[in-house]
């Protein structure tokens, strides 16, 4: 499996890209293969300031719906709109058109506290 080093890794499989105070956030491609088919990804919390764990959506795949979690503090900007006609992004490219949401960090040490690609390879192998 792929996990780039650019990124970040939560123990719930989530990734995240920061670019200055802002952060986009998807699910990884270990994550994307144990629940299948992406049919459908949910997210109603836009304008919403969270704190690291909060659910911040769901994923629906054919059989099972999971929660997404936040990775770090901050308040959720934009979604990926592409998903709500393909939902499938997130299987054929979890780390680019698959990505779910962007985010303001309000603290961007956080990110730097998550897993890098080679713990979350050791968390998943």
């Amino acid at each position: 499996m792929n996990f780039p080093a650019n990124l970040r890794y939560t123990k719930e499989h989530e990734w995240i890209k920061l670019e200055g105070n802002i952060a986009t956030i998807g699910i990884t491609t270990f994550a994307q293969r144990e629940l299948g088919d992406i049919v459908y990804v949910e997210v109603e919390t836009i304008g919403k300031a969270l704190t690291a764990g909060a659910i911040f959506g769901t994923v629906e795949a054919v059989k099972t719906v999971s929660d997404l979690y936040l990775p770090v503090n901050g308040t959720v900007t934009e979604l990926n709109h592409a998903l709500a006609n393909a939902p499938e992004l997130v299987n054929t490219d979890s780390y680019g058109e698959g990505w779910m949401i962007k985010m303001i960090v309000d603290n961007p040490a956080e990110v730097e506290a998550l897993m890098d690609a080679s713990a979350y390879e050791s968390l998943v192998a």
